[in-house]
């Protein structure tokens, strides 16, 4: 069996089995096309809603195995030290430079309004203020995941947060994983929770006894998590809703068929993961598929990795880069690599994308871990229309409008006239009536 598909996209069959490789990546399923996992995730919900803690407690053990106590959902801030001191000092370090790196990409992207804009007495201003609490999801899979806690944790710290709670389920020895905690610890985070699922979910929501609702909740987990999730958006707000991991690569000849190998069985090991290489060479293609045969071999997680290139990954040939960019688009993907040797000028083409990794010296593993952007990003083809998580994402937007008598009297006849037409004759009557005191 061939161990990833090969599409030719200058074919019609190729471009028939790209469609249903779209179809099978896109959001459609996990949110509107899963009656069975919804009915389950609003049972969670108003279990959460009705019983508070009590339920948090039975479905943890249900769904976790852990049987907790209610002064046990919440970890206390001595485990948090314990967990840090537990760490090798060099990985320690390793897990500072990541934060330093996060901190300093989202304190350069920060946006806190710029001078007013005044046009003949009126001032015009949108004024950024932080949101007051959050919530973060940090899965608590077989592995830790201490760089998701830093992608979440830090660009809402940089916003200026002043409560952020951190969820994990108890997957670790009954509580969350010691690695996760000592990030939560050296970020200085106080409250967290060992919840998870859309449990989880509803307890910041729609609070508890122990939790106190948030305002917002971000961050990956599996399909209950995000259903629970748009069950409950409007209650408060979330970042997207993410599928399966994905990373579409660009690259002709110029590119190294062991680099192009190693990143798509990267991003192949996720379980589920979705590699797909986009090339107009076929040299390349052969020598992108042996790598992936021979590097397969070394992986500790070579049988999960595989499977996924066959159900999800794909080696896609197609006419020229002009080609490659327009499936890109069409993809929206998560990451899109482009290994080239002109990566600026076809990335320049390339609009709905989470993140766009540039050259032969930049692995998609950059971004996941050091590089500063948030590896939190619209999956499934969403990001045609959502962005990756930052420090914005956590700060509220207000207008300020001030107008004097000067500006009143200039835009006051239009307001009226439109007032009136739409039969808001208040409306018109609050400007009507400021126009008497001249």
């Amino acid at each position: 069996m061939t161990l990833v598909n090969t599409i030719d996209a200058t074919r019609q069959g190729g471009r028939e089995q790209l469609a249903n490789l779209r179809a099978a990546l896109s959001l459609t399923d996990l949110l509107i096309g899963r009656s069975a996992e919804l009915d389950a995730v609003q049972h969670v919900i108003d279990a959460v809603r009705q019983r508070g803690d009590q339920a948090l407690i039975e479905l943890t053990e249900r769904f976790d195995g852990v049987r907790l106590t209610a002064d046990q959902l919440r970890v206390a801030p001595k485990e948090l030290a314990w967990a840090r001191r537990q760490l090798d000092p060099s990985f320690l370090e390793a897990i500072r430079y990541a934060i330093a790196n996060v901190r300093r990409f989202q304190q350069h992207i920060l946006h806190q309004g710029g001078e007013p804009l005044v046009i003949d007495g009126a001032s015009l201003h949108m004024r950024f203020r932080p949101l007051h609490r959050v919530a973060v999801c940090v899965p608590g899979a077989s592995a830790p995941l201490p760089s998701t806690a830093i992608h979440t944790l830090v660009p809402a710290q940089v916003a200026g947060v002043s409560e952020i709670v951190m969820l994990s389920p108890p997957r670790y020895e009954e509580s969350i994983h010691p690695v996760t905690l000592a990030v939560a610890a050296e970020l200085g985070l106080t409250e967290v929770y060992r919840i998870g699922g859309a449990q989880g979910i509803a307890a910041a929501a729609l609070g508890t006894e122990t939790i106190q609702p948030v305002e917002k909740i971000v961050g990956p987990g599996n399909i209950y998590t995000q259903l629970a999730k748009k069950q409950l958006f409007g209650l408060l707000d979330v970042e997207s809703f993410a599928g399966p991991s994905e990373v579409v690569i660009i690259a002709d000849g110029s590119a190294n068929p062991d680099y192009v190998a190693a990143d798509m069985l990267g991003q192949a090991e996720h379980d589920p993961g979705c590699a797909v290489l986009i090339t107009p060479d076929r040299t390349l293609a052969k020598r992108v598929e042996q790598a992936l045969e021979q590097q397969l071999a070394q992986l500790s997680r070579a049988e999960q990795a595989a499977r996924c290139l066959t159900e999800y990954g794909a080696i896609v040939l197609v006419a020229d880069l002009d080609q490659a960019v327009e499936l890109t688009e069409q993809f929206a993907p998560e990451h899109v690599a482009i290994e080239t040797d002109d990566a600026e000028s076809l990335a320049d083409r390339i609009d709905s994308a989470g993140a766009i990794f540039l050259g032969h010296h930049t692995p998609e593993a950059l971004g996941d871990y050091v590089a500063g952007p948030s590896h939190v990003l619209p999956t499934g083809g969403s990001a045609r229309f959502f962005s990756g998580l930052s420090c914005l994402d956590f700060l509220r937007r207000t207008s300020l409008i001030r107008y004097d008598q000067t500006a009143l009297r200039r835009d006051a006849d239009p307001t009226i006239r439109l007032a009136e037409a739409e039969g808001l004759d208040a409306h018109a009557n609050s400007v009507r009536v400021r126009m008497k005191d001249r």
